[in-house]
């Protein structure tokens, strides 16, 4: 078999990286160019949340995100039963959609 290192990506993990942060939250907005997505704690009886991570990302990204993260959720109810998410805490009402100013 025929090795093909063409099609190999080097990824480079440092360790404060590695530790990932926890979000309860996920805020979507998006311009013309972009998407962004702010990854939020929201503490129990706190009425304000902090935003831990921003990611900003194509479209084109942002669909092929969409995608791997449906298929990974595909496989991991099919190896650990389905998620339920009907009964989640209520979300806080959010305006969804373009941000205010356009990049």
């Amino acid at each position: 078999m025929e090795n093909n290192n063409d099609n190999q990506v080097n990824i480079e993990l440092n360790e404060e990286t590695a530790l990932g942060v926890y979000s309860n939250l996920a805020v979507i907005t998006h311009s013309q160019a972009e998407f962004v997505c702010d990854f939020i704690q929201m503490m129990p009886g706190m009425p304000k949340g902090k935003v831990r991570s921003r990611v900003i990302m194509t479209p084109q990204n942002a669909k092929r995100f969409m995608r791997a993260l449906i298929e990974n959720m595909q496989n991991f109810e099919q190896n650990f039963g389905a998620v339920d998410d009907s009964n989640g805490p209520p979300m806080p009402p959010m305006n969804f959609g373009p941000p205010s100013t356009m990049a």
